[in-house]
């Protein structure tokens, strides 16, 4: 995330926008367990646990600067000890943020609960952050609160284009073994959003895009499956899960999208209205970050043969299955 940090301000970027698994929760991640050693202390998973938010708002948000910094949720948020409520708690600063908040006020002037799911409006573009981080999403709630978003964007002519980031990636995705397919419910309302994306392209010719992070590699054209050929449509989508996790190999029908690639990290940079594109329109680029691109003060607080093996190893060799 340094890396990134300094790749997006040598960009000149006007935000950043991570889209969930801040730590891994479940067990240690390899930097904590690493620091710890080059500084000589043991540690407990107890003292990780009570550490591990406050570390990623110190390692990979501080570096960002003055940079906005917006923030997902990941399902990574809710395995225990961690929930929900916490993480709303802990980065109330974020989800509560100048942008987030009057955008909040002006779809409802007596709203004053901070969710894990916003939005906010640039330059024409709104930007819609989605909470699918746990089974129970989305619920009726967020689904509700959604379909008033796109319902004003309908209508609203100065709005010309929706991006939609989340964790999981919607269903019927080239990434379904790791997506919202993997739970009825999540299917249900996944597919219910993407068809309403669908019919704001379609129909109200909005330039809609769909972001994920989820499966840890990188993809461009991640909706571009037999399902939504014959269920209405392919709406532009990207997976996103390159900063820094375990990679995972890139699933069996791969091919299909524009671009596919593992055992990579780096970012996704957007430039709007491109030159020759029409208003609103959204360039995305990869921007891969090798060895070399690691901040020198990074490597050497962690020794650079850490980093190196962050970049040899950090990666699952067997696929992924679907969860039960």
């Amino acid at each position: 995330m340094p890396a990134i940090a300094a790749g997006a301000g040598n960009d000149h970027v006007s935000f950043y926008w991570h889209l969930g698994d801040l730590r891994k929760i479940s067990a240690p991640d390899e930097d904590f367990r690493q620091r710890k050693v080059v500084e000589g202390k043991s540690f407990t998973i107890n003292d990780y646990e009570s550490e591990a938010w406050d570390n990623f708002i110190q390692n990979q948000i501080v570096p960002f600067g003055t940079v906005p910094f917006f923030l997902g949720i990941g399902n990574h948020e809710t395995i225990p000890p961690k929930t929900r409520a916490e993480f709303v708690k802990q980065f109330s600063k974020w989800l509560d943020a100048p942008e987030i908040k009057a955008q909040r006020l002006k779809d409802d002037s007596g709203s004053d609960r901070i969710t894990t799911y916003y939005h906010w409006m640039r330059d024409g573009i709104d930007f819609i952050n989605m909470d699918n981080a746990s089974h129970d999403q989305f619920d009726a709630a967020q689904m509700k609160w959604f379909e008033g978003v796109i319902a004003r964007d309908r209508t609203d002519s100065a709005t010309k284009t929706i991006v939609v980031g989340m964790h999981e990636a919607l269903p019927e995705s080239i990434s379904a073994d790791h997506s919202m397919d993997e739970w009825n419910f999540g299917q249900e309302t996944g597919r219910q959003v993407y068809l309403d994306l669908l019919k704001m392209q379609n129909e109200a010719h909005k330039i809609v895009y769909v972001l994920a992070s989820h499966s840890h590699f990188f993809m461009d054209g991640t909706f571009n499956t037999e399902y939504w050929r014959t269920h209405g449509g392919i709406l532009p989508g990207w997976i996103v899960g390159t900063a820094g996790a375990q990679r995972y190999p890139l699933p069996p029908n791969y091919k299909d999208a524009k671009i596919a690639k593992t055992n990579v990290y780096g970012y996704l940079l957007a430039t709007v209205n491109p030159p020759g594109e029409p208003a609103g329109s959204i360039k995305f680029d990869f921007k891969q970050l090798d060895e070399d691109k690691i901040p020198a003060d990074v490597a050497h607080r962690f020794t650079a043969q850490f980093v190196h093996e962050c970049f040899t190893g950090n990666r699952r060799e067997a696929p992924l299955s679907l969860r039960p």
